[in-house]
């Protein structure tokens, strides 16, 4: 093992200290030049590893990917020569953090797989939390939901003996939250981050903390508390020149309301700025709320600006830096950037894939955003829309006249019953074709049996930790499977916030059965006509009793 940081010479524990004051984006003034005379000074292998890998941070957070890739590089080379898993982890993270641009995540991904595997064993606390976090930023970029959700617990877990964890799980739990449409847990959550970050004497921790109350205002609808804060934003970005907040200044008065306001900060980005924009973690956040601002605001040569360089990267999740917060996905706004140049079509095909993305994650904030940013109807008014039974084995689907073929879902059947009887609920045992009702069976699994499960699952992912560092694929391989099983049985066994969910009823039964035959019919039909498949999906409710309620501002004329 290498030097402990009480181990290491004077000099350079100054300028690590110095390094902790550095404000994550801003001008780094004299850091880099401290730490790289003391590189310079050393030719100890531990030394050198946690002073390049701290400059290679200092420089790719600053913006200058140049500069800290060949400090990033040469840790590696430094702390793979040590042996010390702690310092060999804390290069990867510098590594990670010179690969954070929009066309380097499979590199990013491949490395944050080299990060687990190093840190699995490790019991630093600090280096567990770095890893995972790059492991939950990752995952979010993925929208691999069980990735992400695993991270969150590790951080979480980690956050009861650390301080700096604790801030980190309580950020990053309201990025997951708010991306899920939760805002209720927002007062807790930053009070958590806020108490967290002055005990572990974050420099830019008030950073982080305002920017979570400043999203949870606009995504909880509070224009006052957002305005205060995007007021703060502007002021941080105009005194430190930072790009980054530029835009998200500019979207937090979007969401207080202030289009004027958003719109004069977002036209700073002209030709010449965008083209300068660095490709690096801000490049896809503030393109993304740059071109959000300007569909809002109406300044259709900005959205002409912006478009062409975000379509690169359509069907991309937007995650600000380290997974602070979750900025919708660039199917959104360049769904509407593509109906104010004409391209309904085009339109239409990326608002139906990014309404199925924030379906499937459960982004209801965004959903219904985006939702109700949509066109209803054909833009020449033709009411009509189709869902009826065609040749034999197919359905026909279509608005405005057209049809198309699709094949017979046993959904279909339902959902044509519910548009025959607009705004009638209809008991989910009547369509499933019931005629008996059984008793409620009670809960499918105890709160006893449900502690276990957890705990079972607490242990199974230790297990697999040892497994992945002996090398044992054959017991992992087993330790996957009983993990699964017991996840499927615990997403089965409970409902809504955790609740046991009851089993054995017939009633229960047709309403699991009649939700997912509608579900699997309107995914269907999306595919093959997204104007029809995004109305049903929206104006559809299943549940016990189902029942199609219609837009009454935008009506429309079924053909049945």
């Amino acid at each position: 093992m290498g030097p402990t940081a009480g181990d290491l010479p004077e000099p350079v524990r100054q300028a690590l200290r110095l390094a902790d004051s550095y404000v994550f984006g801003t001008e780094p003034g004299r850091i880099p030049a401290v730490l790289h005379e003391a590189y310079e000074a050393s030719t100890d292998d531990h030394v050198r590893a946690r002073l390049g890998a701290t400059l290679a941070r200092c420089w790719a957070y600053a913006g200058a990917h140049t500069r800290a890739v060949p400090f990033a590089d040469a840790a590696l080379g430094h702390a793979t020569a040590t042996g010390d898993g702690v310092l060999l982890a804390d290069a990867l993270d510098a590594a990670l953090a010179t690969h954070w641009g929009p066309d380097e995540l499979p590199a990013r991904s491949e490395l944050a797989r080299r990060l687990d595997d190093v840190t699995a064993h490790l019991s630093d606390p600090e280096a567990r939390t770095r890893a995972h976090l790059w492991l939950l930023t990752v995952a979010l970029e993925l929208l691999d939901l069980p990735a992400m959700n695993r991270q969150m617990r590790a951080l979480e877990l980690l956050g009861e003996e650390s301080s700096r964890a604790l801030f980190f799980a309580a950020s990053r739990r309201l990025t997951l939250d708010l991306m899920r449409g939760r805002t209720d847990t927002a007062a807790e959550l930053v009070a958590v981050a806020d108490r967290a970050s002055e005990q572990a004497g974050l420099a830019d921790g008030w950073l982080v903390v305002a920017s979570m109350r400043a999203y949870a205002a606009v995504h909880s609808g509070d224009p006052t508390t957002a305005a205060e804060l995007a007021r703060m934003a502007e002021d941080f970005a105009v005194a430190e020149g930072v790009r980054e907040l530029y835009a998200e200044a500019a979207w937090m008065w979007l969401g207080a309301g202030d289009v004027g306001r958003a719109g004069a900060l977002a036209a700073t980005f002209d030709a010449g700025v965008l083209a300068a924009l660095p490709r690096d973690f801000s490049y896809l956040p503030t393109l993304q709320l740059v071109l959000d601002v300007a569909l809002h605001a109406g300044d259709t040569e900005l959205v002409g600006r912006v478009e062409p360089l975000l379509t690169p990267y359509a069907g991309r999740p937007v995650v600000a830096s380290g997974g602070v917060m979750f900025h919708g996905v660039t199917d959104d706004t360049l769904s509407r950037a593509a109906d104010v140049r004409g391209d309904h079509a085009g339109a239409a095909r990326l608002r139906a894939d990014a309404l199925a993305t924030y379906a499937r994650i459960g982004a209801t904030w965004w959903r219904q955003r985006l939702e109700a940013s949509a066109p209803g109807l054909p833009v020449d008014g033709d009411t009509r829309m189709t869902l009826r039974p065609g040749p034999p084995g197919t359905w026909l689907v279509g608005h405005a006249g057209t049809t198309t073929p699709v094949p017979t879902r046993k959904g279909m059947e339902h959902l044509h019953a519910l548009l025959s009887r607009p705004g009638d609920g209809i008991d989910a045992l009547s369509l499933a074709g019931g005629a008996v009702v059984e008793g409620d069976l009670g809960p499918r699994a105890d709160g006893t049996a449900l502690a276990a499960y957890r705990r079972r699952l607490l242990e199974l992912d230790d297990a697999l930790d040892a497994a992945d560092v002996s090398g044992d694929a054959t017991g992992a391989e087993a330790l996957v499977a009983e993990r699964d099983a017991l996840v499927a049985e615990v997403s089965a066994a409970t409902g809504l916030g955790g609740r046991a969910r009851h089993t054995g009823g017939t009633n229960e039964r047709a309403r699991v059965t009649v939700r997912k035959a509608i579900a699997n019919a309107i995914d269907t039909i999306t595919t093959a006509d997204p104007v029809v498949g995004r109305h049903l999906a929206t104006h559809v409710r299943t549940g016990f009793t189902c029942r199609y309620e219609p837009d009454h501002d935008h009506p429309s004329t079924w053909e049945l």
